[in-house]
């Protein structure tokens, strides 16, 4: 698990690019079954912009409304996580991004190193699935697509 996971967004248009960081993203792996539970604040997300992390805010993520994003599904490989290695993996689940959940399959690599998990993978998403709304007078300033980048350094859950 890990509540200091890292995930980044970027836009790239010719007229602005756009970036940010969250590095409160919260993650449960369960080794036994590769069930696995992602969840993060929009509001975490910073920006070198501060009236950009605003537009996000207020005009874009409507994070007073749906304040976080949720991904919840399934490693389908079979990984020995006591054997230190990198691994291949797909997540089958359910995106759960500004009130509106999509199936998705994401793909990551996984190294067993120690004793700790690092997760990485990177995807797309289409603003238009999430129903995510660009006023006409920035569309040119915030791609369509957005790329998505994240780390997890996932430590054993201390049971008491």
């Amino acid at each position: 698990m890990t509540k200091t996971g890292q995930s980044s967004f970027f836009s790239e248009t010719p007229l602005e690019n756009i970036s940010a960081l969250n590095n409160q993203v919260a993650v449960l792996l369960n080794t036994a079954n590769g069930e696995i539970a992602i969840r993060m604040q929009q509001r975490a997300f910073h920006f070198p912009n501060k009236l950009m992390e605003e537009h996000f805010n207020e005009n874009y993520m409507e994070t007073e409304k749906f304040p976080t994003a949720v991904f919840s599904g399934k490693i389908k490989e079979v990984v020995d996580y006591t054997k230190d290695g990198s691994y291949s993996v797909n997540a089958e689940g359910v995106l759960d991004m500004h009130g509106v959940k999509q199936n998705r399959t994401l793909k990551g690599q996984l190294v067993i190193a120690n004793g700790q998990i690092t997760l990485t993978n990177a995807f797309d998403v289409k603003l238009t699935d999430h129903k995510i709304e660009v006023p006409t007078l920035v569309l040119a300033k915030i791609a369509e697509s957005i790329s998505v980048k994240n780390k997890f350094v996932l430590v054993p859950k201390k049971t008491t």
